[in-house]
């Protein structure tokens, strides 16, 4: 089942405001905003979206919405990583991505979400009722041709991760994915070679279509060989060249 409100954390308590006046420049103010479709309206603007904004968060291992349930709300992420996937009916599951700050959940217009979203770490988030959201849209242009913009590059990075589950052998699929993480983070918190991993192994093997061994072998060799170093919760990327070649860049 989608989560509710009570589920979350009070979006009032979260932000330090007390008061529905105080939280109007919530949005305005949010550290992700230029990451997200929210970008797409100016100052005087933004405070629409504000109106129709309820914050939340969830814990780790919790569930935000399941696939089949009614998709009746929309999420603009301000912190934190979700994990996304579908559950096949043989109990397999395909993990299609991670989703992080900036990105935005429940674009599709069908009923029902498709894929499940669960955290992996604390996350922060705005949810929109889906009625009114869509309404604020049809107000502003502007914010329509930013979700068709996000849409066609979702689309752009699936047909790339259809290539590289097809056409990349497995040290080649690793490298992707750990160059694609460290670019998109790079977005959010700014060039360091320190690249934090909130999800497993199992995780990345279920993403790349590989075993866990495969994986954590492919890694073990890379730092024995001086390509990475293993840190707390993640990687230190100490030759970029030598990742980059292994994808012919």
């Amino acid at each position: 089942m989608e989560l509710d409100d009570r589920s979350f954390e009070p979006s009032l308590a979260a932000s330090g405001c007390f008061d529905a006046s105080g939280c109007r420049s919530v949005c305005q103010n949010c550290r992700v905003r230029l990451l997200s479709v929210c970008s797409a309206l100016d100052d005087h603007e933004i405070h629409e979206l504000d109106a129709i904004m309820h914050h939340a968060s969830l814990a780790p291992k919790n569930t935000l919405f399941s696939q089949g349930d009614a998709a009746t709300s929309l999420y603009t992420i301000t912190a934190g990583t979700l994990r996304l996937h579908y559950d096949l009916p043989d109990g397999r599951r395909q993990i299609v991505g991670f989703a992080m700050p900036g990105d935005f959940l429940g674009l599709s217009l069908e009923p029902r979400f498709g894929l499940t979203a669960d955290a992996l770490t604390k996350v922060s988030l705005c949810r929109f009722e889906r009625p009114r959201f869509m309404a604020l849209m049809e107000r502003h242009p502007s914010m329509m041709r930013k979700m068709h913009e996000v849409a066609s590059h979702e689309l752009a990075i699936a047909q790339e991760h259809m290539v590289v589950l097809g056409r990349r052998r497995a040290e080649e699929r690793v490298a992707s994915f750990l160059i694609k993480w460290w670019q998109r983070l790079k977005r959010i918190q700014g060039p360091s070679p320190t690249v934090p991993l909130p999800m497993g192994r199992q995780d990345i093997a279920d993403h790349l279509g590989l075993t866990i061994e495969t994986v954590s072998r492919t890694l073990a060799r890379w730092m024995r060989e001086r390509i990475i170093l293993d840190v707390p919760d993640g990687v230190r990327i100490l030759d970029a060249a030598r990742l980059q070649e292994m994808l012919g860049n």
